[in-house]
């Protein structure tokens, strides 16, 4: 099980920006800290913990951030049109169109999914894949 993903950033400022577009409709909170920012979900009753914690953090090592070729982090909407939703929210909140909202051919008949870069280059996706909501071919 994943327990948490971190991405670099920069610019803290401009990263909570970016993810606070997006991020609280899928129920994260935030808490900033001297190091960067911790994105979490809230725990469930019978659930010892709710994972995985987003983090954006400075790099450790002193160095610039920078956005791993190939990596992505990928967030669960509740539907399609949250999904077109948060996608254009988080472009208005400084973030780069990777490929807009839609249904994939690479992909099963109902995933749905929008791509982002972060203001530091970080890949994002956001996606719905509802088995009650219209697929590709309907």
């Amino acid at each position: 099980m994943i327990a948490y993903v971190t991405v670099g950033a920069d610019d803290i400022a401009r990263a909570k920006r970016f993810y606070s577009a997006f991020l609280p409709a899928l129920d994260y909170e935030l808490e900033e800290r001297p190091d960067g920012l911790s994105y979490t979900l809230p725990e469930q009753a019978g659930q010892s913990a709710a994972m995985p914690d987003f983090y954006v953090k400075l790099p450790f090592d002193g160095r610039p951030a920078s956005a791993g070729n190939g990596a992505m982090v990928a967030f669960k909407a509740r539907s399609q049109k949250q999904v077109r939703d948060l996608h254009s929210a988080a472009l208005a909140a400084g973030g780069f169109d990777e490929g807009q909202p839609g249904f994939r051919d690479s992909y099963g008949p109902r995933f749905y999914v929008g791509y982002l870069r972060d203001p530091q280059g970080n890949k994002i996706a956001l996606f719905s894949n509802d088995p009650n909501e219209p697929g590709r071919d309907g």
